[in-house]
């Protein structure tokens, strides 16, 4: 848990303005291939925080796909070098964590503290992949 102070409104403006609202397949961000968004809303009081692309089943089959061409080079990763991505990926994630749970909490209208507690959860399965490599 952080000792961080309460999120103000300026805070919770950036962390939903920094958070990606397209879809990640292949490498590359990119809009849903209808071109459908969907509301996220604030469950508090109903409003929307922002929109985010509608993914498909046209673009859950692309990620498929680029997922599929990617497994390729992740085996043939030396697992010492996979530990690592691992790794860092942890790291990245807790580095992350306040921006991370506020954004959770203004999504879901759980208690911050879970959302920091839920994140760090997460994140600690990567970092033992990570040892296990």
């Amino acid at each position: 848990m952080t000792d961080s102070p309460a999120p103000t409104p300026a805070d919770e403006r950036r962390v939903v303005e920094a958070a990606p609202h397209a879809l990640l397949i292949g490498g590359r961000w990119r809009p849903a291939a209808s071109g459908a968004t969907i509301s996220v809303e604030d469950p508090s009081t109903g409003d929307a925080l922002t929109e985010v692309a509608d993914a498909s089943a046209e673009d859950a089959t692309a990620a498929l796909d680029a997922a599929c061409a990617a497994q390729g080079d992740w085996a043939a990763t030396a697992p010492r070098e996979r530990g690592e991505i691992l790794r860092r990926s942890y790291e990245l994630i807790m580095s992350r964590l306040d921006d991370l749970a506020l954004l959770m909490t203004l999504e879901m209208g759980k208690p911050l503290s879970e959302s920091r507690a839920e994140i760090t959860y997460a994140a600690e399965f990567f970092r033992w992949f990570a040892e296990e490599a």
